[in-house]
């Protein structure tokens, strides 16, 4: 009986694949697409993740051009640079980004309501 080989449960991370930087899973990177509501009807939306060699500045120039909008981009410590239109602009600007070739389809996530 002495001889028997047991077995102690230990830790088991099920993101350590995901997270190896050599393995093709969740490597993707996406742009996300987010809607924040401000005050009663108002809304704003921010593209975040677009590549950096992207000059954000004519992409927000195009944006505001083609959609009747107002928006800036803005520097956040964390995410980077991000666009922010006003209004929800969600589809539209998703649609663009297609149109564009900046982004394809398959790398756009849309979030909000």
């Amino acid at each position: 009986m002495s001889d028997l080989d047991i077995q102690t449960p230990t830790s088991f991370d099920p993101f350590a694949d995901a997270n190896a930087e050599n393995s093709g899973a969740g490597t993707k990177e996406y742009v996300h697409i987010r809607v924040q509501q401000r005050n009663g009807r108002k809304s704003l939306t921010t593209v975040q993740g677009l590549k950096k060699e992207f000059s954000y500045n004519k992409i927000l120039k195009d944006l505001k051009k083609e959609f009747c909008c107002n928006g800036t981009v803005v520097q956040d410590p964390e995410l980077g640079q991000v666009i922010q239109l006003q209004g929800d602009q969600r589809k539209n600007v998703s649609s663009f980004l297609v149109q564009a070739g900046i982004v394809k389809k398959e790398h756009i996530k849309i979030h909000g309501f």
